[in-house]
């Protein structure tokens, strides 16, 4: 098969689809590997790089949409992206479509086979290749949170791990699950006050003998939460539901409640956002205030470490782009059940049920 790797030109995404060692695996097992000139440079591989690793280096993304079959990416499609797909093309990347209609639209049209990254799934019911990006997102929370704290930043001037005789500042992590408890692991290192709130009781179980006595945990009812939200000085937001869009956790209302210069990481916005004021930003302007209370919005938090985030996500997609070279996706699909749940859209249709219901669309099995 012929592998096409774009430039990433979303603003400010570093990252690369295929490292040069993920190249190398491909083209061993025969495939072409078409990779745009410079498409390694944000993560510093050179085009000589992919060349070692037996690539074709080709001069712009429509040349390597032209000459390939499969194209493997990291960051959605943008608009000039989705006008150079075909019926005939697999995409392979993060999608992220229920919060996205002109996007999915815009790939219906197309006719493309789209399989996102995030719809994956494991036999654990696991999201294999959100995992990896969910670990990045969550440290990264706890870090740009005691950023956005300090006074100079417009912050409430609070040290998160405060020092004796000065409580520690209070986190408050929304969700239990993967960049819950890596944000929960940043905190409790930086010796912050840390709850998770949750609603799968058996999770908060887990997460009171994982943690010990490092954290504390609590059900994420609505009471919970507007309490927790008006006593803490962060507050990140880490729920996901697959392929759905994120719920709004956090209301305007209880906003009022908190303390001003403290701050909100949503983790969620790729999903729109689990907090009503949310809307996302970017690496250029990452920030806005609403009442009073910073928010950290920016859709592609991982882009920001981009060399660690590239090897990270590659480690994970590299088995399914292998096999998806190998089979072709309807095959490959077949095959795999797993890689089936990451199909969103194909021959013009809608066909995550999550997908469909957030778009309001109609769904296609």
């Amino acid at each position: 098969m012929r592998v096409g790797v774009p430039k990433e030109i979303k603003n400010h995404e570093y990252r690369v689809g295929l490292t040069p060692a993920s190249v190398s695996e491909l083209t061993a097992a025969g495939h072409v590997v078409n990779v745009q000139t410079q498409a390694g440079m944000g993560i510093d591989f050179a085009d000589e790089d992919y060349v070692t690793a037996g690539a074709v280096i080709l001069p712009d993304a429509t040349k390597v949409f032209a000459q390939s079959d499969m194209i493997v990416k990291v960051k959605e499609p943008q608009p000039g992206e989705i006008a150079m797909l075909e019926s005939r093309h697999l995409l392979f990347t993060y999608l992220h479509l229920a919060a996205d209609k002109p996007q999915a639209e815009g790939l219906m049209k197309s006719g493309a086979t789209c399989i996102a990254y995030e719809t994956v799934t494991s036999p654990s019911g696991a999201l294999p290749l959100l995992k990896p990006m969910s670990e990045v997102a969550g440290r990264m929370s706890v870090q740009v949170g005691a950023h956005y704290l300090e006074k100079e930043q417009g912050g409430r001037g609070v040290l998160l791990g405060g020092v004796p005789g000065v409580a520690p500042a209070r986190v408050a992590i929304l969700g239990g699950g993967v960049a819950g408890v890596n944000a929960a692991q940043m905190a409790v290192g930086m010796r912050a006050d840390v709850t998770i709130y949750d609603i799968n009781n058996d999770r908060l179980a887990e997460l009171d003998m994982f943690f010990s006595s490092q954290i504390k945990t609590a059900y994420a009812s609505k009471a919970a939460i507007a309490a927790a939200v008006a006593k803490a000085h962060l507050v990140i937001g880490a729920v996901l539901v697959p392929g759905a869009a994120a719920p709004k956790l956090v209301t305007r209302e209880m906003l009022k409640t908190m303390k001003r210069g403290s701050v909100l990481v949503d983790i969620a916005i790729d999903q729109g956002g689990c907090f009503e004021t949310s809307h996302a930003t970017t690496h250029d302007d990452p920030v806005f205030v609403e009442e009073g209370v910073i928010h950290y919005c920016v859709a592609n938090m991982p882009g920001a470490v981009a060399r660690t985030s590239a090897f990270a996500l590659n480690n994970a997609t590299l088995p399914f782009v292998l096999r998806l070279a190998k089979l072709g996706a309807e095959a490959a699909m077949q095959a795999d059940p797993h890689l089936a749940a990451g199909l969103n859209v194909s021959d013009g249709k809608i066909r995550h049920k999550a997908v469909a219901e957030a778009l309001d669309l109609p769904f296609f099995p």
